[in-house]
């Protein structure tokens, strides 16, 4: 490994940061031109299971715009069953942000699997997560190319109408985890003001929605449960 002085070593982070500042604006770039995908409309009914029940799609939206329904293993034939989801999608809930920021751009977070509700309670409470997570009960899975692997769909409803908007999966999800990362996925993005969205999309100031997880409007207080614990 290569030993420079300090101002070396500046002026090296310097030219990589030409690189990485490109590398945000092509991001920047994909996710404008994500949020001008067309849209399909869902005419399937799917139906869930949930912690109160039974659930349709339009059901996970908890009343909100948006959706992301990440398509986790925790199946009975996955390794560690039914004490853990398999390793890698374990992974990928560990990192997964706070969902009140989420919520706060109208937008829900969930997951969905095979496994039971009592089951996937007991996991959830053993691993600490919080996120909304149901049972797949009909063809959801298959339907929406993640019955033999994970992947994450996007959606939007129009009223009750719902409508995919993005779909990704392998290395696609494994940058996933973080609020800014979601909501890039989103039809509608960050909804802040400095974003080249379609004319007509909601949109604010940066900064200026940001909050503490437990102080957006109808979030829960301090010390509270959270969704679908």
């Amino acid at each position: 490994m290569k030993t420079v002085t300090p101002e070396e070593w500046e002026e090296a982070r310097l030219r990589l940061l030409v690189k990485e500042k490109e590398l945000t604006r092509a991001r920047d770039a994909l996710a404008a031109e994500r949020r001008r995908m067309p849209w399909v409309a869902v005419e399937k009914p799917y139906e869930f299971e949930g912690p109160s029940g039974k659930a349709s799609l339009l059901d996970l939206f908890e009343g909100r715009r948006q959706l992301i329904v990440y398509r986790a293993f925790f199946d009975p034939d996955v390794e560690g069953f039914p004490d853990h989801a398999c390793k890698g999608c374990s992974l990928v809930a560990d990192q997964v942000a706070h969902v009140a920021h989420l919520n706060a751009r109208d937008t829900t977070l969930a997951f969905a699997s095979r496994g039971s509700q009592p089951d996937l309670t007991r996991m959830k409470a053993r691993m600490g997560w919080t996120m909304p997570w149901y049972t797949i009960t009909g063809d959801f899975d298959v339907d929406f190319g993640v019955g033999e692997w994970h992947g994450t769909n996007v959606f939007i409803r129009e009223g009750d109408q719902v409508f995919r908007t993005y779909f990704i999966n392998n290395r696609g999800d494994e940058a996933l985890g973080g609020t800014w990362s979601y909501l890039d996925l989103t039809a509608l993005g960050r909804q802040e003001e400095w974003e080249d969205s379609p004319e007509g999309y909601p949109q604010t100031p940066p900064y200026e929605w940001w909050n503490w997880h437990d102080a957006y409007e109808g979030a829960e207080p301090a010390g509270g449960c959270c969704a679908g614990s």
